[in-house]
């Protein structure tokens, strides 16, 4: 198998983000209402500072359920710093990444900007594309 396609090629261009200082329980009902599955979180000078996924909410929201109460922000609660990839890197390369690691999908950057989110689905579809 020859590849020469890059994860750019894969990666979704629609992102969901929220902000560090949202309150939990919004971005919460946010990701719920939307049916996300997570999503970046970016500071007001658009620079990616981590990640809320369904399995950090998952943690919240069985504690809140325990103590009745919703308390503080996504910045508390979002995983930091975050794992990505380069706009560039080749997709045997990020199949690699998935392989080897636990995360679902990775945040896209390009220049250091935030600019798109590869999950494995993109990647195995990338795959099959080039065998």
């Amino acid at each position: 198998m020859t590849s020469t396609a890059c994860v750019r090629d894969y990666m979704s261009r629609s992102l969901v983000t929220l902000a560090p200082d949202m309150k939990i329980h919004d971005a919460i009902e946010y990701l719920l209402e939307h049916e996300y599955s997570g999503a970046a979180v970016i500071d007001s000078a658009g620079n990616l500072v981590g990640m809320l996924s369904n399995k950090d909410c998952l943690r919240i929201a069985f504690g809140a359920s325990y103590h009745q109460d919703w308390p503080g922000t996504v910045s508390e609660y979002m995983t930091s710093p975050v794992e990505t990839v380069d706009a560039d890197l080749d997709v045997v390369a990020a199949a690699e990444l998935f392989v080897k690691g636990h995360y679902r999908r990775y945040p896209v950057l390009e220049s250091g900007v935030l600019v798109g989110q590869i999950s494995r689905y993109d990647i195995l579809r990338a795959l099959r594309e080039t065998w």
